[in-house]
């Protein structure tokens, strides 16, 4: 074929090998070239080498012995290496990451807003006792010293605009990109001398997230109202979300990446530290307390916070949280308050209608059928939100698992 690849070498023709010339043919026998056995090495190679060269070429071949198959076992087939830094992070211990030399990086987060009294010494004690850790302040919109005096300390102040510790931790969620993630406050009531056991505790157990829970929170630092609300709050959250914290109100707090970046953080103000526990019990994440010390104030320092106000902000984000994540409960309770009020209107007119086929009170009657109606469309809406919910539920776990517990690129 004209243009063809594998064209017949010069002075060979097809029909022109020993068997068309026959026996006594007196054609002289040419000597193949270098670039023609390479081209005719191999035996189906190239169909239009002459069967002679093929004849030599499969008679050297069986001269030679046949050299014995490599036998198959568990040298031969070795399961793929793995790295050492993937080792480590599968192993996630403190120790095997030294080995690997890869070390988690660590990320001090100090949300602030007037602690310029307390600032510098809380960050010279968070980097004695993380001193490869990177200590972030963020300053809201403070009108005292504390960007200045955290400055000065060796940390790295940005600022919040927006008023409420809610926005700070979600700018800071937002901002920051590190393995380990430690939250305290800037007004030196935790112990900085307790984060490297809650950093060891979280690498050790696999967790995504430590909570230090503050000993002594009830006779120390606190007003007489301050302590009972967080016994009110603690059953209320236990009674609605499970028993899997003791302490929601702590802000002494160690997280994973996988916890930080999965966080929506919705609130605003102090009520965040309430959507943070019902996160991690909504996606049944692993979690464990440590107890911690927690200390006065610093002597001059105020508290921001308003025992009222704040209380009733924790209380309306647990309402709402407790709806978004089990309304079929929610408005079941709504559904059952109305029927047992529609039944304590209506159940004194039944009567009397059964003995006397009489309604005698037309108004109480119509309306204790509309509360019945109302439990009614109740019930309903909780059924369908709560379909809705396990949707939502379903698309936080698969963001929540398509993340890594530490970053995938080593800190070099």
């Amino acid at each position: 074929m004209r243009g063809s690849l594998l064209r017949p070498l010069p002075g060979h023709r097809h029909g022109r090998g020993p068997e068309a010339r026959g026996a006594g043919s007196r054609e002289p026998a040419t000597t193949p070239s270098p670039r023609h056995l390479r081209q005719c090495g191999a035996v189906h190679a190239v169909p239009h080498c002459s069967a002679r060269h093929t004849s030599r070429a499969a008679a050297r071949t069986a001269s030679r012995p046949l050299s014995k198959e490599p036998e198959l076992n568990a040298d031969t087939l070795s399961p793929p290496q793995v790295s050492a830094q993937e080792r480590a992070r599968e192993e996630a211990s403190v120790g095997a990451f030294e080995s690997a030399g890869y070390r988690p990086s660590v990320a001090v987060l100090l949300p602030c807003y007037n602690e310029g009294l307390s600032i510098r010494r809380v960050v010279e004690d968070f980097r004695r006792h993380l001193p490869e850790a990177t200590i972030f302040v963020y300053d809201n919109r403070s009108t005292d010293n504390t960007a200045s005096e955290a400055r000065a300390a060796g940390a790295v102040v940005r600022h919040e605009p927006w008023p409420g510790k809610g926005n700070v931790v979600r700018r800071m969620f937002a901002d920051i990109d590190t393995d380990i993630y430690v939250m305290a406050d800037g007004d030196g009531t935790y112990d900085p001398a307790m984060s490297p056991l809650l950093v060891q505790r979280m690498i050790d157990g696999h967790l995504d997230m430590v909570v230090g829970t503050r000993r002594g929170v009830y006779d120390n630092a606190h007003r007489a109202g301050h302590g009972f609300g967080n016994r009110l709050f603690n059953g209320v959250y236990q009674t609605l979300f499970g028993r899997l914290f003791t302490d929601i109100f702590s802000g002494y707090r160690v997280f994973s990446r996988r916890y930080v970046k999965s966080f929506p953080a919705v609130a605003a103000g102090f009520e965040i530290e309430t959507e943070m526990s019902v996160h991690a019990s909504q996606l049944r994440m692993p979690i464990e307390e440590h107890p911690t010390e927690y200390g006065s104030r610093q002597e001059g320092s105020v508290s921001k916070l308003n025992t009222v106000r704040d209380a009733l902000r924790i209380l309306r984000t647990l309402v709402l949280l407790f709806k978004e994540i089990r309304p079929a409960r929610f408005y079941s309770l709504i559904a059952g308050l109305l029927t047992l009020v529609a039944l304590g209107l209506g159940a004194p007119l039944l009567l009397t209608f059964i003995e006397t086929g009489l309604v005698p009170r037309l108004p109480t009657a119509v309306l204790a059928t509309g509360l019945v109606l109302l439990a009614g469309i109740a019930l309903t809406c909780g059924l369908i939100l709560d379909s809705v919910a396990r949707g939502r539920l379903e698309q936080k776990r698969m963001v929540y698992l398509g993340l890594t517990q530490f970053r995938t690129r080593p800190r070099r």
